[in-house]
């Protein structure tokens, strides 16, 4: 599983009866797949994966599948406990999925070891390429990432620490014993550090904003493969950069802000579950004007 271009990491549409609405679900990954994505993330972060059961996964898993038909990669989210990751693993596999993206366990701090055997194990139940995702209580040292990059079926690594030298040591380490390996910068709002990651030699990103902005998503991508400094800083400072001050006014907001942003260019999504809440009518505000600014 080669990724490439922009990552898409859709949101997870509700209907009045509080269900994962599959037919909004369909819509906006097909909307995004037909812009441009290079691949679909699924019940992720973006997707309210911490809210959501196991067999809402599938349903997200099954849909994404379908309404991406093979064009691009589909990666889904499994994590937590070991028991509920089999669970969450087998309805990601049978979906058809290509791969999954791997949370860390929840609350505990564990050993370098202990995260070994999580991710080993986890690897086992998939069946699937996995790609790791490094944040909260899952930070690996370099050997840790060199050891788990050696696991068959563990095919990259997503950071959402931010150590950038951390980050600089441990790519280091990895590509000096393993080609091919794959490094993205899962940060929120990821543009805005993806001129310190390309210095890495990441060059990966999810983007929060193709989900509801792809058209300035793809501006932004085209721009700073292509060396175009110019229109990159340009959209960094009159798009991104207001978006992160505005995503800090409230926890949570990296998710419910970008579900808004959905509903804003016309598809009804629902809101965001609980223990997030939706953003206060002046944000929304904020963010509608910066939206029809961005664009």
């Amino acid at each position: 599983m080669k990724l490439s271009g922009v990552l898409f990491f859709p949101v997870t549409p509700f209907g009045p009866d509080g269900t994962v609405d599959q037919e909004a679900l369909a819509t906006h990954i097909s909307l995004g797949v037909n812009s441009g994505a290079g691949a679909v993330f699924a019940a992720c972060g973006t997707g309210e994966f911490h809210a959501l059961a196991p067999a809402e996964i599938g349903v997200c898993a099954q849909v994404a599948v379908t309404a991406a038909a093979g064009r691009v990669p589909v990666v889904v989210a499994a994590g937590g406990p070991l028991p509920l990751v089999r669970e969450q693993t087998r309805r990601i596999r049978e979906s058809g999925a290509d791969g999954v993206l791997l949370l860390p366990p929840y609350l505990v701090q564990s050993p370098q070891q202990g995260l070994v055997r999580y991710v080993r194990e986890a690897v086992e139940a998939a069946g699937l390429p996995v790609i790791v995702y490094q944040r909260g209580n899952a930070v690996l040292t370099p050997e840790t990432a060199l050891t788990l990059a050696q696991i068959p079926g563990v095919v990259g690594i997503k950071d959402g620490v931010g150590d950038l030298e951390l980050m600089h040591r441990t790519v280091r380490a990895v590509r000096g014993e393993r080609d091919g390996f794959q490094f993205f910068n899962g940060l929120p709002t990821a543009e805005m550090t993806m001129h310190a990651y390309r210095g890495l030699g990441v060059s990966l990103y999810s983007s929060a904003v193709f989900a509801f902005a792809p058209e300035i998503a793809i501006a932004f991508h085209r721009a700073f493969t292509s060396g175009d400094e110019a229109t990159a800083r340009l959209l960094l400072d009159e798009f991104y950069a207001p978006l992160v001050e505005l995503r800090g006014h409230q926890p949570g907001y990296a998710v419910s802000l970008v579900k808004a942003g959905v509903r804003i260019r016309g598809l009804e999504t629902g809101g965001v579950r609980a223990p997030l809440l939706d953003p206060a009518p002046e944000d929304l505000e904020r963010l509608e004007k910066l939206l029809d600014h961005g664009l």
